[in-house]
Formats: C-alpha cells, sequence, structure tokens
C-alpha cells in the first residue's frame, strides 16, 4: 500500500513536471494606444491557454523598434505604425510576416471642456494654453496629432501651447492630472471607463492625417516560442476582434 501512494505520488510529480515545463510566457512590446484594450485581451487569451502567461510592456512604437534593434527582450511587437514592424522584417530581424492589425483613430480630449463641442480651429483660443500631443519625433500619434494641426492650418497658432508626452498614454495622463487643458489622443483610450467618464472627446477627421496603420510581428528571439505563435493566431479570433472594435479601432477590410 506504501509502494502504491509512492508511486503515485511520482507519479503526480511527474505530471506536474511535465505541465511546467510546457508552460511558456511571452513578453510583448505593444504601442501604448492597446493598453486598456490588449489587457482586456491578454485576460481572455490566458483563460484560454492557462500554461501561457502573457507579459505586457507599453511605450512609444518608435522607442521599441529601436530596442529591438538593440536586441531587446520582446517575443512580439505590436507598433501604432506598421512601418516599424516592416523595417524590422527587411533588416531580418523578424520571426514572422508582418501582420495589420488595426488603424486607430485620434481624437480632441478633456476633462474641464466639453471637447464634443470643439474642433481643431478651437485650439487657437487664448482660453486654451496648454495643448498635450504625443512627441512627433518617436510616436506615430503625436506624427498624425502634427499633420492635422498643420492640415487644419493651426500649427503655427498652437505650437507654443504644446506640451508633449513620451507616448500616447503618457499624454492623456498629461491631460487627465490637469498638465495640459486638452488633448489630442487615441480614440481607444478615450472610450476606455476611466477617462470616458471625467470627458468627452471630438473625433478628428481622418482626412486631416495619413493613416495610423498598425501592425505586428512576432520578433527574430520570440520564432520559436509556441505560445508567441498562439497569442498572434489569437489576435485573429472572433473574442479579439470584438474587443479592438470596441475600443474604437478599425479592423482590416472594414475601411469604408
Amino acid at each position: 500500500m506504501i509502494k502504491s501512494w509512492k508511486n503515485l505520488f511520482v507519479a503526480l510529480g511527474l505530471s506536474l513536471g511535465m505541465a511546467a515545463a510546457h508552460a511558456e510566457k511571452v513578453t510583448v512590446a505593444a504601442a501604448a494606444d492597446l493598453k486598456f484594450a490588449m489587457a482586456d485581451i491578454v485576460q481572455a487569451f490566458e483563460k484560454a491557454h492557462p500554461n501561457d502567461k502573457v507579459e505586457v510592456v507599453y511605450g512609444s512604437s518608435g522607442k521599441f523598434f529601436t530596442q529591438i534593434q538593440q536586441g531587446a527582450p520582446y517575443d512580439l511587437f505590436f507598433s501604432a505604425d506598421i512601418q516599424y514592424p516592416r523595417d524590422l522584417e527587411k533588416a531580418g530581424q523578424a520571426g514572422s510576416k508582418v501582420t495589420p492589425y488595426a488603424f486607430g483613430r485620434i481624437v480632441l480630449w478633456s476633462p474641464t471642456m466639453d471637447a464634443s463641442k470643439m474642433t481643431l480651429q478651437s485650439l487657437t483660443s487664448p482660453e486654451i494654453q496648454h495643448i498635450a500631443i504625443a512627441n512627433p519625433k518617436h510616436a506615430p500619434y503625436g506624427k498624425r496629432a502634427e499633420e492635422a494641426l498643420k492640415a487644419a492650418k493651426v500649427w503655427d497658432k498652437v505650437e507654443p501651447k504644446l506640451v508633449f508626452g513620451e507616448n500616447i498614454s503618457h499624454t492623456a495622463q498629461l491631460v487627465e492630472t490637469g498638465n495640459a487643458q486638452v488633448g489630442v489622443i487615441a480614440l481607444s483610450l478615450a472610450l476606455n471607463p476611466q477617462l470616458a467618464s471625467k470627458g468627452k472627446y471630438y473625433l478628428i477627421p481622418d482626412n486631416l492625417h495619413e493613416p495610423l496603420e498598425q501592425g505586428f510581428i512576432i520578433t527574430k528571439r520570440g520564432e520559436n516560442n509556441a505560445a508567441a505563435k498562439a497569442f498572434a493566431a489569437y489576435m485573429n479570433s472572433p473574442e479579439a476582434r470584438a474587443v479592438m472594435t470596441r475600443y474604437g479601432f478599425v479592423l482590416p477590410g472594414e475601411i469604408k
């Protein structure tokens, strides 16, 4: 009897060891506009894949691009500008083809003013002294904000008022904390309940800027990571697509 119990414990130990061996971790570098949508997607993915763990780092796409070139340990890279992963693929630093996953939109958002009644011309008002946008040098949303402000012919008037966020999430934070009265942020952030309960937004016409086409790759580091491949595939699932739509992203094939 004792021997059979010992055999049972040995079998259980081997079984648990094998399960642990099959568990894989995925490290994702994701554009900051995905902060809330990605959190929901990861939660659903981990529920469907209990042996896999996804860790997400959020930031500006341009900085992630540079970090991956320098060997940063990311298995997947979700970029707000599809050109960054395309450049990595061309340089032989991708473990997969580039996959387009969404088009982003930019909005004016404010917790202290009714942004739904504003336009870009409203930003020239003397009442508005500080306007937050993401840094155009490395943040795709900042580049599109600059393009829109120039297309609306207000850039020269508003440039002295600008304060720059490190990424689009930091930009929203600058407005939320009162360091700017209004900001050009991602629609995906404005739709998050945390911000939606504090302010309103104005959807900036997308003909004022280049498309915010977004894409991802499995990096060279992640090309043999089965969990990374599973998560990449999951992004095209009905569940993940529904989350992206809920946060205001326009999915590939849905452009009118």
